[in-house]
């Protein structure tokens, strides 16, 4: 009698867990025969994903440094008047352009506003007068803080007029005979106590959600395929009726799933490791930290998501009748576990023994004290697998009673 899903009807009722492991066998060969779904879940996400993130953060770090070095030209409509600022801008990197067809405040307003320049400075026509008499003269800068690529740039010219007013005002003091200190009644000293891996986090602060979303991929196009899939090729009824547990068929299912969701993760970090490895951080007074270590320990706390995704998204598929609804239904339920994730990074929030008990979000605290190098209790660690090993039984065990159910066949 010809096998069903790895199962021969007349070799006997075999064990659980021996049920388990052919049924296993047979999902992973059966997906690896699919060149498609395997660039989709192997190559897709978890190769080309690290690529695009460490071009982006390398095309933020270069964008930075360079806006930082380079001279800055800006339009300054009334440069005639105020020579003396106009070459205190210059020492420091600000150069003054032409302002063509720029005379008044509505023009500069309209060349901002349309993106022809980034910012414009405007000098009062009475700048000189009100200079000559000692009183305050008025400048005014033009920018759109919407435009985000040039708010280093505005940063730069604010810093410079305002050091020139300083320079000037403490000129006055003296003048005057006063001494300057007079004014400064209060002194600020700052003492920054991040460390260069602590910093990197506002540029890889997103790394556990592609991470987590590159898991879910690995295993998406495997659960549908076992469940919905079957049921739209009509080989769900025939595996159903083999003498062998429906509990330990779906089982089988699931770890599958859980292995392909493992291997997408060790190729997504393995990639992150590689990729980031050719970023240079240290220019923004950062560095990245993700090496073969942080990635194996990443890899750790990662792992038992992958069991709580493969049922998550096996439950799913199995209220499903076709695979291209269970594909509709799972494209958003990859997006459940991840939303904590964008939450947390907003609000900064820290590992706490209270949110080790939620799943994705523990992951993902955890992992951000993997790159920021903090030392990790081992309690978290046990809390976080415990919690999400236990939500991962807990969807399975509802899967299995819904294939306990002959309506699954409809």
């Amino acid at each position: 009698m010809t096998a069903v899903g790895g199962v021969r009807p007349d070799s006997g009722r075999p064990g659980a867990l021996g049920a388990i492991r052919i049924v296993c066998r047979k999902e992973l060969l059966d997906n690896a025969r699919d060149r498609r779904t395997l660039f989709s879940a192997f190559v897709f996400g978890p190769l080309l994903g690290p690529v695009l993130f460490a071009v982006l953060i390398h095309v933020l770090v270069v964008q930075t440094v360079s806006t930082a070095e380079a001279p800055i030209e800006v339009p300054i409509v009334g440069s005639e008047l105020a020579p003396n600022l106009v070459a205190h801008l210059g020492a420091r990197g600000v150069e003054a352009a032409p302002s063509h067809g720029l005379e008044k405040f509505a023009d500069a307003a309209d060349a901002v506003e349309s993106g022809r320049y980034d910012a414009v400075l405007l000098i009062d026509p009475d700048y000189a007068e009100r200079f000559s008499a000692g009183e305050t003269a008025r400048v005014t800068l033009v920018y759109d803080r919407s435009n985000t690529r040039a708010g280093s740039r505005v940063q730069r010219i604010r810093a410079a007029v305002s050091s020139y007013a300083q320079q000037l005002g403490t000129l006055k003091l003296i003048a005057r005979g006063v001494d300057p200190d007079v004014l400064s009644t209060v002194m600020l000293d700052e003492l920054d106590v991040s460390t260069a891996a602590g910093r990197s986090i506002v540029l890889l602060g997103m790394l556990t959600y592609f991470l987590l979303l590159a898991t879910l991929v690995g295993g998406f196009y495997l659960a549908i395929d076992s469940t919905a899939g079957e049921r739209e090729r009509r080989s769900l009824e025939p595996l159903l009726t083999t003498p062998v547990e429906r509990s330990s068929l779906l089982l089988g299912k699931m770890a599958a799933t859980t292995l392909y969701m493992l291997l997408a993760l060790a190729l997504t970090l393995a990639g992150f490791t590689v990729a980031l490895g050719y970023v240079s951080l240290e220019p923004l007074g950062m560095s990245s930290g993700f090496g073969i270590g942080s990635a194996l320990a990443a890899f750790a706390v990662l792992a038992p998501f992958a069991p709580l995704g493969a049922a998550l998204m096996t439950l799913v598929a199995s209220f499903t009748k076709s695979y291209k609804e269970a594909q509709t239904y799972l494209t958003l339920v990859l997006l459940v576990p991840t939303l904590p994730l964008v939450f947390a990074t907003m609000l900064n929030v820290k590992p706490t023994g209270a949110l080790m008990w939620i799943p994705s979000l523990s992951q993902h605290l955890l992992v951000t004290a993997i790159v920021r190098q903090d030392p990790i209790p081992l309690a978290y660690v046990a809390q976080s697998a415990l919690a999400t090993l236990a939500a991962a039984a807990l969807l399975a065990f509802i899967a299995t009673r819904l294939y306990d159910r002959e309506r699954v066949l409809g």
